[in-house]
């Protein structure tokens, strides 16, 4: 059966939102059927606070996708990506609230003052908050240029994400090394097109 666009468009977003909640979903039933490990409180944790940089990972790739794949349909996902990886990482947060720090106030004020990666995770948790409430259509239009400037939050964010990672090593540096070459890679492919829009915009001279 031949699907319209309408309805192919339709079902690639339903097929991406069931995709981005799969992890929770099987997060949720490993904790019920206990094959969680160990520590399920800090395996909780840490698969939370990993989607939710996958997420943001995924999002920012989106752009670079679109412009040498040529996969302008994309664009329409990214909002949705975005919003995912700002709702893992407030169950992240949550999570380490309630299962590591037992929502005792001073302990939690402690942990996000004192220690340097769950300063920076703190941090981006928070300017996350404002990209996500002015996600939508009518934010975009009410704040116009101001909106494209408040969104490039997401570069500061995906640098402290990868400095939470990073500070958190006691041995293993292979997954942070890869979060960071996939970084540099996404934020020097933005600096490279932006240099390049630059040198194309700029007025020729005249002799």
């Amino acid at each position: 059966m031949d699907l319209t666009n309408k309805s192919r468009q339709r079902l690639y977003w339903w097929l991406i939102f069931c995709t981005a909640l799969l992890p929770l979903s099987l997060l949720t039933i490993a904790a019920f059927t206990q094959q969680l490990g160990a520590d399920p409180a800090k395996e909780i944790v840490q698969e939370l606070g990993t989607w939710a940089i996958n997420l943001l990972w995924i999002t920012l790739a989106i752009s670079p996708l679109r412009k040498l794949c040529r996969w302008q349909w994309l664009a329409k996902y990214r909002r949705m990506l975005g919003l995912y990886s700002f709702f893992y990482a407030m169950l992240h947060l949550l999570a380490f609230a309630t299962f590591i720090v037992g929502w005792d106030i001073e302990y939690l004020i402690v942990e996000v003052t004192k220690r340097p990666y769950a300063i920076v995770g703190f941090i981006a948790i928070l300017l996350l908050v404002p990209l996500a409430v002015t996600s939508t259509k009518r934010m975009q239009q009410r704040l116009k240029k101001r909106w494209l400037i408040l969104h490039k939050l997401i570069y500061v964010i995906s640098i402290l994400a990868l400095l939470h990672i990073v500070w958190q090593i006691r041995s293993d540096f292979f997954e942070a090394l890869v979060y960071g070459l996939l970084l540099c890679w996404l934020l020097g492919y933005r600096y490279l097109h932006y240099r390049q829009s630059k040198i194309i915009d700029r007025p020729v001279k005249s002799n």
